[in-house]
């Protein structure tokens, strides 16, 4: 096990479930989220949204990782909460890591342990139980894919039958997420749905970014740019965003089209070779994985999410906080947070539709596109912003340990 070593050591811990007597005296409730890694997924940074909004109020935590520390681990240390990671490798059971992390429960004596993604649920539940700390579990994935690995599958079914017996509670992010789960058999009164959160002093428009971005890239400021922000997967299907694409700039000779996220950049030979088949290279940018996100989304005319599954998509509330029109197929709670005015919803897998629904945003004219904007952005002030979702999340964990203190 090891410990980020720019994280300051946490203080001693209280014992389990003094949440009430700590409220009293105005102390901290000490939490350990544990997860499955820490990278830049949208797990990852719903736990760091989370921790920053959490931080310096009633909320002392500590963050394990089951296996490395990752971009998203550096951004929480930055943030003053302490990083562990307990060294399992990716496909790989590791009975011992269960071991190592009982270990730091018992030295951490916390009063709850948060966990994110089947694996952390599975390995974080019976640590928790073995130590009689109560635990919230975090699902963050829609329907089961038949391509998911052997592994997450035995995971997934394994929370599936302790989930009647581990968690307290077990927190989803989509009420897609939440039918999904119940379906396969986990404990339907513990299912509770909590959205994504969003800073949305962070992602907003900018006209400054739109031009920065644009002039960075080579863009011409009245060209139509169409954005897709996805790891390159086949969940994400860019294939269809492609096709669809292809159909907008025979319309639209001027557009250009930005892709961002892992895997997607010039070195990756599959999808190079898909963007010459369509003759797509010239009006094309592959910019790879971004830390800069809110200027990135800022930039679009169009945001775009082609998945065939998702449950709550973290870049279409990005681009709503950013008054940027969406198109995304019908996946997850998509039609949810768009609602009537943030964009439009095509089947999965339908470039045609697709393509029809980037050039019907792209025709809107100023005064609409605006007037679109605003009341996207508003529904994720209302909404989604994270400071709404915190107190949400507040409320779970203030109940799961309240059993504990009676």
């Amino acid at each position: 096990m090891r410990t980020d070593p720019r994280q300051v050591p946490p203080n001693g811990g209280a014992r389990p479930g003094a949440d009430l007597q700590r409220r009293a005296r105005g102390e901290r409730v000490k939490i350990v989220h544990v997860i499955t890694g820490l990278g830049l997924g949208g797990a990852e940074t719903m736990l760091c949204r989370l921790l920053q909004a959490q931080r310096g109020a009633t909320r002392e935590a500590r963050v394990v990782s089951l296996t490395d520390i990752g971009a998203a681990g550096a951004r929480i240390g930055e943030l003053g909460v302490p990083v562990s990671t307990l060294g399992m490798r990716i496909g790989r059971p590791d009975p011992a890591a269960l071991l190592r992390l009982v270990r730091l429960l018992r030295e951490e004596r916390p009063d709850l342990v948060q966990t994110w993604m089947y694996h952390a649920d599975l390995l974080g539940g019976i640590a928790a139980r073995l130590l009689r700390l109560p635990v919230i579990w975090g699902v963050r994935h829609g329907q089961a894919d038949r391509r998911d690995k052997l592994l997450t599958r035995v995971t997934r079914r394994a929370c599936a039958l302790l989930s009647y017996r581990l968690p307290t509670a077990i927190v989803c992010n989509s009420e897609s997420a939440r039918r999904a789960h119940a379906s396969a058999g986990y404990a339907a009164r513990k299912l509770v749905v909590v959205p994504n959160g969003f800073d949305v002093s962070r992602f907003r428009p900018s006209p400054e970014a739109r031009a920065a971005v644009r002039r960075e890239l080579g863009i011409a400021l009245d060209a139509p740019l169409v954005g897709l922000v996805a790891r390159y997967h086949p969940h994400k299907d860019h294939d269809t965003f492609l096709e669809a694409a292809a159909r907008v700039r025979d319309a639209h000779p001027a557009a250009r089209f930005l892709l961002c996220g892992h895997g997607v950049e010039w070195g990756n030979g599959d999808l190079a070779a898909k963007l010459d088949r369509l003759g797509l290279r010239p009006a094309v940018h592959l910019l790879g994985r971004r830390d800069d996100m809110e200027r990135i989304t800022a930039s679009l005319d169009v945001s775009c999410l082609s998945s065939v599954t998702e449950s709550f998509p973290n870049v279409l509330g990005e681009a709503m906080a950013c008054g940027v029109p969406c198109v995304s197929t019908d996946c997850g709670d998509v039609a949810e947070i768009l609602g009537d005015d943030a964009g439009a919803v095509v089947p999965v897998r339908d470039p045609r539709a697709f393509a029809g629904a980037v050039l019907d945003a792209l025709a809107l004219d100023e005064r609409e596109r605006e007037a679109r904007g605003a009341a996207a952005r508003s529904r994720v002030i209302a909404s989604y912003a994270i400071e709404v979702v915190a107190r949400r999340f507040a409320e779970i964990q203030l109940s799961a340990i309240r059993p504990a203190a009676a």
